[in-house]
């Protein structure tokens, strides 16, 4: 379950390995890159660290953000090898 804190949307997702945890960032690319606003996010081995703010409404957290939340937790539904720690 994603998380605000500090003015950031905040999940984190867990993954069978690394080559499934950089596909997912792959895919997340994907969607973020055609949405235009990208995750800040941090990736070791099987765990992917996502936070979410619009920095151009002052780095709140807005409706882009919940909608780009959505989308990524559409993208994890392929991946739920692995339990998540959202």
């Amino acid at each position: 379950m994603w998380q605000e804190k500090g003015n950031k949307l905040q999940a984190s997702f867990k993954f069978k390995n690394f080559a499934e945890a950089f596909a997912f960032m792959t895919e997340v690319a994907l969607h973020a890159e055609r949405l235009d606003h990208h995750p800040e996010w941090s990736n070791v081995w099987n765990k992917v660290d996502i936070q979410l703010c619009t920095h151009s409404a002052g780095d709140i957290v807005t409706g882009k953000d919940h909608a780009l939340a959505a989308v990524i937790d559409e993208v994890f539904t392929k991946y739920k090898t692995v339990s998540s720690s959202r």
